[in-house]
């Protein structure tokens, strides 16, 4: 049975930092592209960033709303895929989900909240 089980999200103040985890089962995880997503309220779910496998390096990807303040890795001995958010921004507030391409599957994301 796949899941993909999201946590470290919280309540943090703008210029903070946390770390997000994805637990993955079920699946060959290795051997798959994972993503970040995250949607706010109101609005559309939006790609963060991602992490091909190891195979081609572990490349990784982020769109405008991670660039230079987010970084994403994986431990494949561990079946999880991390994202590291630092300088925090109150936009950055949203439900982070991580996804597995090609898996049709989503967790039940974890929330983020940047607020003073």
């Amino acid at each position: 049975q796949v899941q993909l089980v999201e946590s470290g999200g919280g309540l943090v103040q703008p210029g903070g930092s946390l770390r997000l985890s994805c637990a993955a089962s079920g699946f060959s995880f290795s051997r798959y592209t994972v993503n970040w997503f995250r949607q706010a309220p109101g609005r559309e779910r939006e790609l963060v960033a991602s992490i091909m496998t190891a195979t081609v390096g572990s490349s990784t990807y982020y769109t405008d709303s991670g660039k230079g303040r987010f970084t994403i890795s994986r431990d494949d001995t561990k079946n999880t895929v991390y994202l590291q958010m630092d300088s925090l921004k109150p936009e950055d507030t949203a439900v982070y989900y991580c996804h597995a391409a090609g898996i049709n599957y989503w967790g039940q994301g974890t929330q983020v909240t940047v607020s003073s």
